[in-house]
């Protein structure tokens, strides 16, 4: 049923789902059919009726930035436990776990159902877990399946307190692993201080039904930008995370374990966690080093373009990044309505917009041949509920033409959209579900 930790028929039956109106851009013509028996027919982006606006991920990159990851991954000595909300689509889980992944993250009740129900048979929920019903239902989980591994976080004596009430009025009988988090002041979750740390560390240890694993933390709350500055308090905020273990382990908190996990890591200051989670601990100290970085897979032509470590690394020496960004959306021209101006299909409910606008990159005309715009001959304006802003400065776009755009922060386009071409070339070579 499962291979590399996600059960694998599951994701195959994906492909037998049926492909109607609910899919925004697929062909009217594959209504009816199944996604298997539509990409039997070996479709086109351009030849077989898709509609726009229309997402595709490039095949390439997308298996260029695994293997690209997995090694650094390996070469840095620490274990990859990508975010799923990125992307919520069981079939690209796969692929991580097949090529190393040691976990899927998630970060609420809702995507750890999804991930169940294909089967990911290890989970580090990257939150606090504190509803009665979510716990009842992770209880049952837990306890159906002797091969499902799981942990969560705890940042307060109280949410130890109801946690363990959950789970206890529920009968669980296997216990629930927890991480004690540490934040900072003015950040998100997480204990503000090591002493309140170590304070829910101790709950967790006095509750019969949890076991404390690890500490977890997020850098990305320290910092928004790549100066120098910000690089050094992150620096500093992940030392602070390493006194949380030490102190711990010196109290004997984590007495017994095989393994003890430590955690941080998103995708824009991961070079640092893992040197931070990498350097010497205290003799006879287990540390399993997890650094959660989703972003990488689809990487894109904006803010992880400028604040991936790889990115600033290869910048920096006149080099191309590793990465590759393997986002791409087509919208079509609809109107000129006055010089210098183009409007075309594509809005707010179709891409990302909170961490920069999508980026005019190519066209392709009424001959069907794909060019690249002149650099600073166009730029999105501005973006409506369905209208993009086309900004015109040496580029003459025609209504009809379709214009291919690079796109900002993947975690804001993927969630609106269900059904995603991966293409190779023009060729539709898949179709991602997604999960949101």
């Amino acid at each position: 049923m499962s291979s590399r930790g996600i059960n694998v028929e599951a994701v195959q039956a994906l492909h037998d789902e049926r492909i109607d109106w609910r899919f925004k851009g697929m062909p009217s013509d594959a209504f009816g059919t199944t996604v298997g028996e539509f990409l039997a027919t070996k479709p086109t982006v351009f030849g077989s009726g898709f509609v726009g606006p229309l997402l595709t991920l490039d095949r390439a990159a997308l298996q260029h930035n695994l293997r690209t990851m997995a090694d650094w991954c390996t070469e840095h000595g620490v274990q990859l436990a990508p975010h799923g909300k990125t992307t919520m689509a069981p079939q690209l889980f796969g692929q991580q776990l097949m090529n190393g992944s040691w976990s899927i993250t998630a970060a609420s009740t809702s995507q750890l159902r999804v991930y169940r129900a294909f089967g990911v048979e290890r989970i580090l929920f990257a939150n606090e877990l504190v509803d009665p019903s979510g716990l009842a239902w992770l209880a049952d989980e837990l306890d159906g399946d002797a091969d499902f591994e799981f942990c969560c976080y705890a940042d307060s004596v109280r949410g130890v307190q109801l946690m363990s009430e959950a789970l206890a009025s529920h009968g669980a009988s296997r216990p629930v692993d927890v991480l004690v988090e540490l934040g900072l002041p003015g950040g998100r979750t997480g204990a503000r201080t090591k002493a309140e740390a170590r304070e829910v560390a101790d709950a967790v240890l006095a509750s019969p039904v949890l076991r404390l694993v690890g500490v977890a933390g997020y850098e990305g709350e320290v910092a928004h930008d790549i100066s120098d500055t910000s690089l050094s308090a992150v620096d500093g905020y992940l030392e602070h995370v390493r006194e949380l273990v030490a102190e711990l382990s010196e109290a004997g908190h984590f007495a017994g374990l095989e393994q003890v996990i430590v955690t941080a890591g998103g995708s824009a200051y991961f070079d640092q966690v893992a040197e931070a989670l990498t350097k010497g601990w205290p003799a006879g100290l287990p540390v399993l080093p997890v650094i959660r970085s989703g972003g990488y897979l689809l990487h894109d032509d904006g803010f992880y373009r400028v604040r991936s470590p790889f990115s600033r690394e290869h910048r920096l020496a006149g080099a191309e990044s590793p990465f590759r960004p393997a986002m791409r959306i087509w919208a079509q021209v609809m109107s000129r309505p006055e010089p210098g101006l183009a409007l075309l299909t594509m809005g707010r409910r179709d891409v990302s917009f909170d961490q920069g606008l999508p980026e005019p990159q190519v066209i392709r005309g009424a001959d069907g041949v794909i060019r690249e715009f002149p650099e600073g001959s166009c730029r999105v304006r501005g973006l409506a509920d369905q209208h993009t802003f086309l900004e015109l400065s040496g580029a003459d776009p025609q209504v009809g033409d379709w214009v291919g755009f690079g796109l900002s922060h993947p975690c804001t386009v993927f969630d609106k959209w269900s059904l995603i071409p991966v293409v190779d070339g023009d060729e539709v070579i898949d179709l991602v579900r997604t999960f949101f």
